[in-house]
């Protein structure tokens, strides 16, 4: 299977959007571990633009690297190993090292939390117990890493037991028309009808909701790795389904405006918001991939190494965003300034951790890099 670098750019893209929306967080009134002192509504209308598709282009994207280190030749039992390597060693280094300043800081600023981080992390961070309704240790956003993870294993147990071969060939049969649009539209409605009002917990026993969309949407994107008649349909809707996309967001957007915040919309502006961003955020996913199929598809000095900086930059990006508002708050300086200052820092701090800890061997494997072999270069 060649390379595809298209989706190489739209992975780094996919990362570099989630960081900035992390960042836009701050300021959205919606819920997050620390908050400017002064959120700003309208932010919620440019943040709509990619709330619906963000993961799940994240997971179709991870499907679709899935086989193509399948399609090396990789034994299934080696492949699983690998994949366990690569994935629970950063998770588990993440929530012990890197994720515990996130709830020290939302539980001194929201609750008054009374100790320093050092107590924090010897005291309270591993008593498996729930502090002011947070659940400690905690993966926070490192719960995609997990999720990728459990859904590694369940491919893996479906090629074990077989029928992935006729599994393929209905892929090919049913996604090589525009039914490649429509079906996943109809799957994702009618989770959400199955189950109304339901929102991702990020607890992988009690998160069905979240399963129900995003394993489809990742074995989705591996079996589109190996579907020349899907990729070309793709390649012939991919510019209708963005138009169909803007025109969802535009409604999204405009009901958010009507109805900010957590606003009930009237009856029935609240089903017709459901349902036209559940069209956006999959209309979206198949113009993204068409996007980076057409006009992506080829390879510069860069795209090596940002390939390999995107784990490390997600891994670290949330703590760095939260510990650098934090300290931001004493100074009360208005949101622009905070968002000036956030940015920057942010990508500065994504950048110095990846570069040092790509330096250091026993570091490497810690934040998601492989063992460099002796004599090979970035």
């Amino acid at each position: 299977m060649e390379r595809h670098h298209g989706m190489d750019w739209l992975r780094i893209g996919a990362f570099a959007l989630l960081i900035l929306y992390h960042i836009g967080m701050v300021f959205v009134p919606w819920d997050f571990h620390v908050k400017t002192a002064h959120p700003i509504p309208w932010v919620a209308i440019p943040m709509m633009a990619a709330n619906s598709w963000r993961l799940m282009l994240l997971f179709v994207i991870s499907g679709y690297a899935s086989r193509a280190l399948l399609s090396k030749g990789t034994k299934l039992g080696h492949f699983m190993a690998t994949r366990s390597t690569r994935l629970l060693i950063p998770l588990i280094f993440g929530v012990v090292a890197v994720v515990p300043v996130q709830p020290w800081i939302e539980l001194a600023v929201k609750y008054h939390y009374p100790h320093d981080f050092g107590w924090f992390w010897l005291h309270d961070y591993f008593g498996f117990h729930r502090l002011h309704g947070i659940g400690l240790p905690t993966w926070q956003h490192l719960w995609f890493v997990g999720y990728l993870w459990c859904y590694t294993l369940a491919l893996t147990v479906m090629i074990a037991l077989g029928g992935w071969l006729r599994a393929q060939r209905a892929f090919d049969w049913v996604f090589g028309t525009v039914l490649i649009v429509i079906v996943p539209i109809a799957w994702l409605l009618a989770v959400d009808m199955l189950l109304p009002g339901a929102r991702e917990t990020h607890d992988p026993l009690h998160d069905s909701v979240a399963h129900l969309h995003y394993f489809p949407g990742f074995l989705f994107g591996f079996a589109l790795a190996r579907s020349e008649a899907a990729m070309a349909t793709i390649g012939r809707w991919w510019k209708p389904a963005g138009v169909v996309a803007l025109l969802a967001y535009a409604v999204v957007a405009a009901i958010e405006w009507r109805w900010p915040g957590n606003t009930m919309p009237a009856h029935p502006w609240g089903v017709t918001f459901a349902t036209a961003r559940v069209v956006q955020g999959w209309c979206s996913v198949i113009a993204l991939i068409g996007i980076a199929d057409r006009y992506w598809n080829s390879d510069t000095p860069w795209r090596r190494t940002l390939t390999e900086a995107v784990f490390p930059f997600y891994i670290v990006h949330q703590t760095i965003i939260v510990l650098v508002e934090y300290w931001l708050l004493p100074l009360h300086a208005a949101p622009l300034v905070e968002f000036a200052v956030l940015v920057p820092a942010t990508v500065a701090g994504c950048w110095a951790f990846y570069l040092i800890g790509r330096e250091v061997g026993w570091l490497r494997p810690l934040i998601g890099l492989k063992r460099r072999v002796k004599g090979a270069t970035i």
